[in-house]
This record gives structure tokens, C-alpha cells and sequence, in this order.
């Protein structure tokens, strides 16, 4: 959310951002907030699950209050009851608590202000500034006007009392959807087109989850909004970058009817991130299409996909904050994402030997039945998560990549007459191979050089291949899940293109038979490991069972994010 510089000590030290300019202005002697405590809100449409572009929001609402001593809200934005579910609800609270952030007991709904709204609408009317319009969508759109021409409604003028009798009816039910409106009496000839006579309440016989069917009117996102900063004593309403342009909108609203205090709308860039959409309708429809197994799958860039996938709260914060906050939209790499994570899990995963596509290799020299320990570290970067012992025995899994008949330029693995450094346990020689009918490699054949235990060569002679490997008679079978962009452009969501034509048809790989090190036995989410060459791995929270472990790559280790 804040740029970091670094001081002098090195260590980094919090610049600031123009939402927090605007805040200290606000909050110093003589500011409109003076003397007041910070009170920001994250207001989310429960109508899907969050995303990392939501993560932003978040991160920037909470952050800020957080930043200032303040307090955040959490309010469901449930104005519009099409598509809004009690699952959306509950999801969108286990992701901000995932995240670090706490709402405490300030958790609300618009909806339970339905009431308030009503009669801020009964306000205007009575003020002669608002009016009920029948003119359909179509005429409304059509009477709109341009920037030469105003807009017009020949109902504009409509007697209050008049107005008053017609909204009450609306609320009553007389009147089928569509059939009536009401509408802000504010400037038909309005450069802001926000501003021509906006529709505030509008007829909808639609069930809504909490307040049934109670109500057959509900109120537009643009009225409702500053009336549920408002009551609930919000100083600043930060929203994205789209909600400028009906900024004028907001503060009319607070101003002309009694509320009991003046929130400040703030905008600020949304995010946008390259290979993936981050439309809830879309996303909605990949889910209900079935492209994807579901709002969690890891592909998703919804944040209970990304959990699943591995990624962990400090690096979702660590990218929020690190690309800063912006009034200029722009597109960042989703490699900066995969960046910050692999920051994190360098430093926290454990490492252990996976090895993913499996071949038999054969030490022909070493003694059958004969077993040795090795011990390694869990963990470099952290000394204090300790060692483990890993077994060596005469037959080990290697991945059949590592192995090469006949070698191509370059390569530095086994192929008949090569050394290989076994990672951490002796230095083999490889003699050959076996395979079966169709000419497939079925093992590999090496003899071990005992005086090289560790890897070390004594002698000092050069062997410049190292390969990872499990012991065939102490390992575990698990199933590995590679994930690549879910979309084959960096955009599928531009201009006039449908989005569902680049699917990444290869954005899965389902690796079966896989074999690990035991030390992943009874692994539990949110636990990552680092399959050592592979990259980040984690169990999978759904699928995974201990008769059954499944392990989701979160990232590779290549990092191709150009810094």
C-alpha cells in the first residue's frame, strides 16, 4: 500500500502515499476531520468471491485505518439482491481474516439501512429534488442527450405531493418492475452525465436474502453508498478509480439530506494484473461453465484459489504494498506476484526430495538389503528449523529427465560413462539401462563411489551434475498438480474479445505416482515445502488426504520477473 525507501540503517522505512496526504490535510488543525478518529469502510458486493484486485480494496481501506490509529468497517453492499448468496458472505469474511485484517464488531449490511433510505428519498421529494419518472429504460437512454444537447423527462416537473402518492405506491407494489422510477432532480444539462437526473430507487420484485420480501424498491448503488458512509460516521470512502466521475453524485446526496456527517470519497487505481480476468461476472461464468472446478480452484485469481494454490498472506500484503497506491491505472506483471511469493516461501518453506516423473535407478555395486541416514538441513535460510535424516539404499527414484541414452549437447546428468553427484549422498557412475518392449526406460544402472560420501570428491576430479532422488524402499506416492496461466494472452479480457477463447487448454498438469520424501507425511495446509529443482508446493485443502496426498505447485523456482 506505501512506497518503501530505505533509510540509513537499510532497513525500510514508510513513504507514504496521496490517499494518506489527503488524510493528515483532513485530520490537522483546521482539516474537515479535525480532532476525529480516522473511520474508513471496505464495502464488498456479496455477489462473488473476492479476488486479488479486491485485495488492494482491502488492503488500502484497512491499512489506512490501521495506519492512523483508526477503525475499519465491513459492510456487505447487498443493494442488489440478483445475485448476492450467504456463501459469498461468509467467504468474503475468511478472506480478510486470512489476510490479517479484523473488523471487530463493526460489521454491517446496506440493507439494514433500507429503511433510512427510504426516507431520504421521501426527503428529497419534499424538497423538490427528486421526482418519480415513467419514462421506460429505452426513453431514458434515448432522451439522455449529449454534450451539445441536454437531457429531458417530460415528468420533471411533476408536483411533490404527486411524486410523494407515486413513491409510496412504488413501495407498495402497485406498479410492475420497470414501470416507474425515481429520480434526482439535479442538472439535465450536466457536462457529468452522472449528473442528469440520476435514477435513485427503482422497482424489483426480487426476493433479497435477509429482508425477504419485504421490499419491491430498491435503492441505486450511487445513493445508497454516501448514505451508508454516512450513518455509519465514515471520515473517508476510498474507492477505485471509476467511482470519480460520479464523486459529484456522492457529495450531493450527503448534502442535501439530514445525515449526520460528510464522508470525503478518495479514488485511487484499481488493480489489473496481466494473463487472467478479474470481472466477477466472468469469473462467475467460468465456475458455472465448469472451465474451472470452482470459485477455490488454483488457477483462479480469487484469494480462496490463490490460498489453495499456497499463496500465503505476507505475500499478497508484500505485493499490494509494493506496487503502491496510484490514480493511473495500469496493468503489473503477474510475475511480480509470483515474485513476492517466492520471497516469502524461500524463506519459511521446507525443503525435501520429490521426485515428480519417476525412473528406477539401480547402484549395482552398493550391498542389497543395506540401508544408510544422511542428514540435511529443513531449511537453509532458517538454521533453527533443525535437520532431517534422509535413506539411502541400493535402489532410489530419480526423474527419468535425468537420464539420457544418448546425451544431448550439454548435458550434465547420467548417461552411460557419466558421473552425477547423488544429492547429499555419493557420487555414482552410470553403466546403462534397461527397457521394455516398446523401448521405453523402465531403470537405470550406476555403480557409487563409496569414498565420495556427502558428494564430496576427495580426489578433487570435477563432476558437474547434481540430480535429487528418494529411496525406493522409504518414500511416499503422491499425486502433483502444475499449474500454468489460466488464459494463453496477456490479455483475454480487451476490447471486443471473448475471453473463453484463450483458455490455456494446458493450464493443468495432473502428475500421478509422483514419489517424496517421507518427512511430507501428515502435511496440513497452509504448510509449503520446496520440492527441491521443482519449486513451492502445497498440500492441497481439498482434495488431500493422508491415504491420498495431493500437493499443488504454488510457484516454480525460476523467478521471471525482471526487477
Amino acid at each position: 500500500m506505501a512506497d518503501e525507501i530505505k533509510n540509513v540503517e537499510g532497513e525500510a522505512a514508510v513513504q507514504g502515499n496521496f490517499i494518506w496526504d489527503f488524510i493528515k490535510e483532513d485530520t490537522a488543525e483546521g482539516g474537515r476531520f479535525e480532532g476525529k478518529k480516522v473511520h474508513t469502510r471496505f464495502p464488498p458486493e456479496p455477489n462473488g468471491y473476492l479476488h486479488i484486485g479486491h485485495a488492494k480494496a482491502l488492503c488500502i481501506d484497512f491499512g489506512t485505518a490501521e495506519h492512523f490509529g483508526g477503525i475499519c468497517n465491513l459492510r456487505m453492499d447487498d443493494t442488489n439482491p440478483t445475485k448476492e448468496d450467504v456463501e459469498y458472505i461468509d467467504a468474503i469474511k475468511e478472506d480478510i481474516k486470512w489476510l490479517g485484517y479484523d473488523w471487530d464488531d463493526r460489521f454491517f449490511y446496506a440493507s439494514q439501512y433500507f429503511d433510512k433510505m427510504y426516507e431520504f428519498a421521501v426527503e428529497l421529494i419534499k424538497k423538490g429534488l427528486a421526482y418519480v419518472c415513467e419514462l421506460t429504460p429505452d426513453k431514458v437512454r434515448e432522451y439522455r442527450g449529449d454534450t451539445q444537447t441536454p437531457a429531458k423527462s417530460p415528468y420533471r416537473d411533476r408536483p411533490i405531493e404527486e411524486s410523494l402518492d407515486l413513491f409510496e405506491r412504488m413501495k407498495n407494489g402497485e406498479f410492475e418492475d420497470g414501470k416507474m422510477t425515481l429520480r434526482a432532480k439535479i442538472d439535465l444539462a450536466s457536462g457529468n452525465f452522472n449528473m442528469r437526473d440520476p435514477v435513485i430507487y427503482r422497482i424489483n420484485r426480487l426476493k433479497h436474502h435477509r429482508t425477504g420480501d419485504k421490499w419491491c424498491i430498491y435503492p441505486m448503488y450511487d445513493f445508497a453508498h454516501p448514505i451508508e458512509d454516512a450513518l455509519e460516521g465514515i471520515t473517508h470512502s476510498l474507492c477505485s478509480l471509476e467511482f470519480e466521475a460520479h464523486r459529484p453524485l456522492y457529495d450531493w446526496v450527503i448534502n442535501n439530506i439530514s445525515v449526520p456527517c460528510k464522508p470525503r470519497q478518495i479514488e485511487f487505481a484499481r488493480l489489473g494484473i496481466n494473463n487472467t480476468v478479474m470481472s466477477k461476472r466472468k469469473l462467475r461464468e467460468l465456475v458455472e461453465k465448469k472451465y474451472v472446478s470452482g470459485w477455490d480452484d488454483p488457477r483462479m485469481p480469487t484469494l480462496c484459489g490463490l490460498r489453495r494454490r499456497g499463496y500465503t498472506p505476507k505475500s499478497i500484503r508484500s505485493f499490494i504494498e509494493q506496487i503502491g497506491v496510484s490514480k493511473v491505472n495500469s496493468i503489473v506483471e503477474y510475475g511480480f506476484l509470483e515474485h513476492c511469493l517466492r520471497d516469502d516461501l524461500n524463506e519459511t518453506a521446507e525443503r525435501t526430495m520429490c521426485v515428480l516423473k519417476p525412473v528406477k535407478l539401480v547402484i549395482t555395486n552398493y550391498p542389497e538389503g543395506q540401508s544408510e541416514e544422511f542428514e540435511v538441513e529443513n531449511n537453509p535460510n532458517r538454521p533453527e528449523d533443525g535437520t532431517r535424516k534422509v535413506t539411502f539404499s541400493r535402489e532410489l527414484y530419480i526423474e527419468e529427465t535425468d537420464f539420457m541414452e544418448e546425451p544431448v549437447k550439454k548435458y550434465q546428468r547420467l548417461y552411460p560413462g557419466n558421473e552425477v553427484r547423488i544429492k547429499s549422498a555419493y557420487i555414482v557412475k552410470c553403466t546403462g539401462c534397461k527397457k521394455d518392449e516398446n523401448g521405453n526406460v523402465v531403470e537405470v544402472y550406476a555403480e557409487y563411489d563409496p569414498e565420495t560420501k556427502g558428494g564430496n570428491t576427495p580426489d578433487g576430479r570435477k563432476v558437474r551434475g547434481t540430480i535429487h532422488w528418494v529411496d525406493a524402499n522409504n518414500c511416499l506416492d503422491a499425486e502433483v498438480r502444475l499449474y500454468d496461466n489460466l488464459f494463453t494472452v496477456p490479455d483475454p479480457d480487451t476490447g471486443d474479445r471473448n475471453f473463453l477463447d484463450y483458455l490455456n487448454e494446458n493450464s493443468l498438469e495432473v502428475l500421478t505416482g509422483c514419489k517424496a520424501e517421507k518427512n511430507i507425511e501428515g502435511a496440513k495446509a497452509p504448510k509449503s515445502y520446496q520440492f527441491m529443482r521443482h519449486g513451492y508446493f502445497c498440500i492441497d485443502n481439498k482434495d488431500s488426504s493422508p491415504e491420498h496426498l495431493v500437493f499443488n505447485r504454488s510457484v516454480s523456482l525460476k523467478d521471471s520477473f525482471k526487477k
